[in-house]
């Protein structure tokens, strides 16, 4: 399937750790948090092979499929932090790319899942989240989900998978 809309945008290469795939879209542990473990985390989750400048180019069928792996996603990572010791209380779904156009770019469409906690320290819970630009160093010492996390998180996904929520003939469109 071509979007001719975009067709000769490109989609940067993944330079984040990738723990989860489905059919048309991947799910990363970015490498430079926006929001630390210990505030409850970040992932983000975008399309693999095709770019869509926003989620209003997806159709029906892409729009199903990233609205479960959002729902899935979201939960393995409160469970999964849950039996690493961190409660996110709240997981905050956002479709920035914002920062793109500080490179001259048009944003690509990608999903960030912030964890939050109530003991958060970095960013007050309650508040909406704020996202200075990256040069200010304001994200410089937010520690990345841990190995062990990770893999917390990958065992709460295949939990999950088989769950009848999950089960893909439920989302047929």
């Amino acid at each position: 399937m071509t979007n001719l809309i975009n067709s000769n945008q490109k989609l940067e290469p993944f330079h984040d750790n990738v723990i989860y795939e489905t059919e048309n879209f991947v799910v990363a542990i970015p490498k430079m948090p926006h929001i630390p473990r210990l505030d409850g985390g970040h992932i983000w989750i975008r399309a693999k092979n095709e770019y869509f400048k926003s989620r209003s180019e997806l159709t029906p069928k892409l729009a199903i499929e990233v609205m479960r792996l959002t729902m899935l996603v979201g939960e393995a990572m409160k469970n999964g932090m849950k039996n690493r010791n961190i409660e996110i209380e709240r997981i905050n779904y956002q479709e920035n790319g914002n920062w793109a156009y500080q490179k001259g770019k048009e944003p690509s469409f990608h999903i960030h899942l912030y964890g939050r906690t109530k003991n958060s320290v970095t960013q007050t819970w309650g508040e909406a989240l704020v996202f200075p630009n990256k040069a200010t160093g304001f994200y410089n010492n937010f520690e990345a989900f841990k190995e062990e996390d990770i893999k917390e998180i990958k065992r709460q996904l295949t939990i999950l998978e088989k769950n009848e929520k999950y089960n893909l003939e439920n989302w047929k469109g």
